[in-house]
């Protein structure tokens, strides 16, 4: 079992490779994505104009954002067009143990 500041999300298997899903937590909403056999947490709501990015195209580790086609990177939210630049989505990092997926938030 995790320590206390991890939170389950998902079970393995609620996701299909090479997708996202978002799930609600603590008020928030965070996308979860399974790619190459890896989990990635990130801010669901895309930092250009807040779509889903959960429901976005996923390729070569990156999410692209359904409404205006801008790519994130999965590992560390990045803007790939230009990674330097405040659009940015926060990332969280992801725990799987005993056919459970956890997230750790940051503190309040």
């Amino acid at each position: 079992m995790p320590d206390a500041t991890y939170i389950p999300i998902a079970q393995v298997g609620d996701i299909p490779p090479g997708e996202g899903r978002p799930f609600p937590i603590n008020g928030r909403v965070i996308g979860l994505f399974l790619v190459d056999n890896q989990y990635y947490a990130i801010d669901d709501f895309c930092p250009h104009q807040g779509a889903s990015l959960s429901a976005g195209y996923v390729e070569d580790g990156c999410v692209r954002c359904p409404w205006h086609a801008w790519d994130f990177h999965l590992k560390d939210g990045t803007w790939v067009e230009n990674p330097r630049a405040r659009f940015r989505c926060e990332t969280f990092p992801v725990l799987v143990e005993d056919n459970n997926i956890y997230i750790k938030l940051p503190d309040p």
